[in-house]
């Protein structure tokens, strides 16, 4: 039996935290995610910082996330500490997706290659089938170019972390 698709959206940003900005990103990661894989998408937002991404990276997963994507976090500001927060969590990257991601954004503006963002794989354990995370820019450019390389993908990555054939 298949495990559901289920997707989390996490926005990191320490002024959309605080209800100081509004969250534009965010809602563009649902509104693209439910459009294209046609799943209920869960929209979370933390502060800045590598502790909060991580915390909220697992508790997507103990929810039984199978994709998880970040938004924001992923530049060289001060408080930008995303993929350091992602990192822990993987247990195996996949840089050629995270490159294609900054092409794809670097197509629209060269500012696409400053973006640190990891995409990886976190392995089957415990009762969970297993996820993609992915971290995209925080400017609603970079979550759709980014989404638009990632999404298609999506389903083969899940069916090879089940052990689906190279097909």
């Amino acid at each position: 039996m298949q495990t559901p698709l289920t997707v989390t959206v996490i926005t990191v940003s320490d002024r959309v935290a605080a209800g100081v900005r509004e969250d534009r990103s965010g809602p563009l990661a649902l509104e693209l995610a439910t459009a294209v894989l046609d799943v209920p998408v869960d929209l979370r937002v933390v502060p800045d910082g590598a502790d909060a991404v991580t915390g909220a990276v697992r508790a997507a997963l103990a929810r039984g996330s199978r994709l998880v994507v970040t938004t924001g976090g992923t530049g060289v500001s001060p408080r930008d500490r995303t993929p350091e927060g992602t990192a822990p969590v993987l247990d195996r990257e996949l840089p050629g997706v995270a490159e294609a991601i900054r092409r794809a954004g670097a197509e629209q503006t060269p500012h696409a290659v400053l973006t640190r963002g990891l995409v990886g794989v976190v392995d089957a354990a415990d009762g969970h089938p297993g996820a993609v995370v992915a971290n995209l820019p925080g400017s609603t450019g970079g979550v759709r170019d980014g989404l638009a390389v990632l999404l298609p993908l999506v389903p083969h990555l899940l069916d090879q972390l089940g052990g689906g054939d190279h097909a």
